[in-house]
């Protein structure tokens, strides 16, 4: 009985999009941080009575046949690139991005990583880095005597230094936009990594065309809804109970057929 194996496909590509789900919701507050969705697909299909055939010796086409299907598997798991909502910060060295585009990071590797989490530090040595220490191109440094840091949304970064009127430039942030976003690989940390899939990245400043401003004393919120992951979720959960009945039903179909004397 196919019904048995065909429910439990059911119900493993469900615990797959509860745990998605869960995710979502335990990063609702993570800065940057976009949902994900689950993509499924039918499985192969067995022709019983093949569509398109011919039925008799004058010809006669079969119309529709008789497939069975054997159940579902999880395809992609699709980052959904949505606008979070730009929380006010008042931290001078917070910045996010409305539109595309990424911040782009260098790795103690060397590579390049790429993040919409704006929430960013002075080291010990003045340099602009991530929490995580990891600094963020192309490598801003603040001199020690500033008493002010202002980023336009243009990525500028001006210095008001002690004892000078004008304001003095120190460095220009740089956006990474792609392709296909989607095809970013995420690494953990709020990080991201070019793919084959995202393709290579175009650089920009803020503003350009095609690329996002930023804005200074705000960060991106998650752009999770959770009203929606909630729904989802009990979706998810009468649909795993449906395929754990096909199951149920099918146990005593067979234990029916076994006790026929």
């Amino acid at each position: 009985m196919q019904s048995l194996n065909i429910a439990a496909t059911g119900m493993n590509a469900q615990q797959m999009n509860v745990e998605v789900i869960s995710n979502n919701i335990s990063n609702m507050n993570t800065t940057g941080f976009k949902r994900q969705r689950v993509e499924f697909q039918d499985l192969i299909y067995q022709d019983q009575r093949r569509v398109g055939t011919t039925s008799s010796d004058a010809g006669t086409v079969v119309p529709s046949g008789i497939q069975l299907g054997l159940g579902v598997k999880t395809a992609a798991t699709y980052r959904v690139n949505e606008q979070g909502a730009l929380i006010l910060t008042d931290n001078q060295f917070d910045v996010s991005i409305r539109g595309e585009g990424y911040f782009q990071i260098t790795m103690p590797n060397g590579n390049t990583a790429y993040t919409r989490a704006g929430s960013f530090q002075l080291d010990q040595n003045g340099s602009l880095v991530t929490p995580d220490g990891y600094t963020v191109q192309p490598g801003i440094t603040i001199p020690a005597d500033a008493l002010n840091v202002t980023i336009n949304e243009s990525g500028q970064v001006f210095a008001q230094i002690d004892g000078q009127v004008d304001e003095q430039n120190v460095g220009q942030i740089q956006l990474a936009i792609f392709q296909n976003p989607a095809g970013l690989e995420n690494i953990g940390g709020n990080l991201l990594l070019e793919t084959a899939a995202s393709g290579a990245p175009s650089g920009g400043a803020p503003g350009a065309a095609g690329f996002g401003r930023l804005q200074q004393g705000f960060l991106e919120s998650s752009n999770v809804d959770p009203v929606q992951e909630i729904t989802n979720l009990i979706t998810a959960q009468r649909a795993y109970e449906l395929n754990s009945k096909v199951i149920e039903t099918s146990d005593q179909m067979m234990s029916t057929v076994n006790n026929v004397r």
